[in-house]
């Protein structure tokens, strides 16, 4: 991808999942690397020795550097700490990567108040707080810049019993949205994932037993679960100059699932 080269990009909860796919990916693509984590510094730690192997056989004579950099994104504290380390250590931060995201299960009327505000602060009060820390720093130093919100099919799609969730992702889709306008003029992008169901640690519940998985994928027209890859290959996309007239959109990878597949047979007139 063009333009990535020598970038320093910041990627939240990139202990597992996706994540660490992106991370790892934008350190092929020769950038330097912060890997965020808030209490998995061993997960961590294996997305920078996986992301420092792909970027090359000698890491001194490519340049690629590498951080772990630990936060609570959901703490104001802990972001400007956070900025400011990958900002000292690398001396810039063009690409911030909002992915850090947690959720719980519950049908709506037993949902609790603190497990409402544990999503929302760690989904869509962190991407903020991630996203305001990393502009400060762009507008201060009349720097161009790239964020990615890593959201949801359920930024569209309602997730019952997963309200918070839902919630966070669809606020998720304005904040990219309000940003990019907000941005557009000062050269600073910002545009959004929306990843369906893919097969992640955090999704083990169905991915590893068939008949689950079997059920989620019937759902999705291409059949099958995504990789996370496949989200991270979006992701650097969208981060690189090949992207550069690109802002404000949540691009879907999804294998169609926000495509109603209950009308891929034709049933009503």
């Amino acid at each position: 991808m063009k333009g990535l080269r020598d970038k320093t990009a910041l990627v939240t909860g990139a202990s597992s999942g996706i994540g660490q796919a992106i991370a790892i990916r934008l350190a092929e693509e020769g950038c330097n690397i912060a890997i965020n984590y808030r209490s998995s510094p061993g997960g961590a730690q294996d997305t920078l020795d996986e992301a420092m192997k792909q970027a090359c056989d000698d890491v001194e004579k490519c340049g690629v550097r590498a951080l772990l950099v630990q936060g609570d994104v959901s703490k104001e504290a802990d972001v400007v700490a956070v900025v400011d380390q990958v900002v000292k250590h690398f001396g810039q931060l063009d690409i911030l990567v909002n992915n850090a995201g947690v959720q719980t299960e519950s049908p709506s009327h037993d949902l609790d108040v603190d497990s409402f505000d544990w999503v929302l602060n760690v989904n869509l009060r962190g991407a903020f707080l991630c996203a305001r820390e990393t502009i400060k720093h762009l507008l201060h130093h009349q720097r161009p810049g790239s964020i990615i919100n890593v959201s949801s099919v359920h930024e569209v799609i309602p997730r019952p019993h997963y309200l918070s969730y839902s919630i966070s992702k669809g606020g998720m889709g304005n904040l990219t949205k309000t940003l990019a306008l907000e941005y557009a003029n000062q050269n600073i992008r910002i545009n959004g994932i929306g990843p369906g169901a893919t097969a992640t640690p955090i999704n083990d519940d169905w991915t590893e037993d068939a008949d689950k998985r079997a059920v989620v994928e019937s759902h999705i027209p291409m059949g099958r679960a995504g990789t996370p890859e496949e989200m991270a290959a979006a992701v650097a996309f969208m981060a690189s100059d090949e992207a550069a007239y690109m802002t404000g959109q949540t691009l879907y990878i999804d294998g169609g699932l926000t495509l109603y597949a209950d009308f891929q047979e034709a049933w009503s007139a």
